[in-house]
């Protein structure tokens, strides 16, 4: 009986070291968005071990993409794994590369505000900032340019309602967005103003916000401003963030203050003069009693 013996497809190694990188580049990638979270290094090296996870990913892109030549042409298996390294890299680079597009699109700004003329002033997070951090100056009348071209509709919110409701509402929304509140005064001989950290959604970078509160004619002037603490570019996220301060904090003033249930009212009690009336009607009639009574 004769055995016949198939010969196994050989494997193409690009396939393999194409996989072996992209699946190195998710690990790495996990582990610098963990460190840049968590603030176990300083933002420079923290980035870099990202930046390096991204270039990994891109060489495992073009491994597979060699791997895909050498399997048309020359007919060997590692089709799966040249696969895998494509997608597993392309689903790394895919969100670098669409900040990259914002980046072009935007203004290269990182402090956006309300009032370009008089903008809120970071008090007690300047002092918190590091060093190598952006300055708290706001930038000057290049920035406001800018950010007048890209971001026309930020602008003072002006309500009806009291500087005290105004500074509830603003403190309200900031609370229920969980941000750590550095610093708040509430308005009276001075401008209600409060500060705050947020922190970005994927990245967890710390972004600086202050809010001024002011009395106004008809009611309170509100101004806002958002800060990024490193880079020279903040791909839109400070107007973003200003944006929905600003719809969150007329939605609260817009809305109306809830009811108080009414409590039930008691029934009046009778007065003296009707307890007086009825004690004596009841005197006079004891003494009628023992008048008639009979004595023998």
């Amino acid at each position: 009986m004769v055995r016949r013996r198939i010969a196994e497809q050989p494997t193409s190694r690009l396939a393999i070291w194409a996989r072996r990188i992209a699946l190195f580049s998710l690990a790495a990638t996990v582990v610098g968005i963990i460190i840049v979270r968590s603030g176990t290094l300083d933002i420079v090296p923290a980035l870099a071990t990202l930046a390096g996870a991204l270039l990994l990913a891109l060489t495992a892109i073009l491994l597979a993409f060699g791997a895909g030549v050498v399997i048309w042409m020359e007919g060997v298996g590692g089709m799966r794994e040249a696969a895998a390294a494509f997608f597993i890299g392309l689903a790394l680079v895919a969100y670098p590369l669409y900040l990259g597009v914002k980046a072009y699109r935007l203004p290269a700004i990182y402090d956006v505000t309300t009032d370009p003329i008089d903008p809120p002033k970071f008090e007690a997070i300047a002092r918190l900032r590091p060093r190598d951090a952006n300055p708290v100056t706001y930038t000057g009348l290049y920035a406001a340019q800018q950010q007048h071209a890209a971001y026309s509709d930020i602008e003072p919110a002006m309500t009806d309602s009291s500087p005290q409701q105004a500074y509830d509402a603003v403190l309200k929304v900031i609370t229920k967005r969980k941000w750590h509140i550095v610093d708040s005064r509430p308005p009276g001989t001075r401008d209600g103003h409060i500060e705050a950290i947020a922190r970005t959604p994927i990245l967890g970078f710390r972004e600086d916000v202050v809010v001024r509160v002011r009395p106004a004619p008809d009611g309170a002037r509100i101004d806002f401003r958002s800060a990024s603490r490193y880079g020279r570019h903040d791909l839109g996220g400070n107007a973003a963030r200003v944006r929905a301060l600003i719809d969150d904090v007329d939605d609260v003033l817009s809305s109306p203050a809830p009811e108080k249930p009414e409590k039930a009212e008691k029934p009046e009690r009778p007065e003296k003069a009707e307890k007086a009336d009825k004690k004596s009607a009841s005197k006079s009639s004891q003494t009628a009693g023992k008048g008639n009574s009979v004595k023998r």
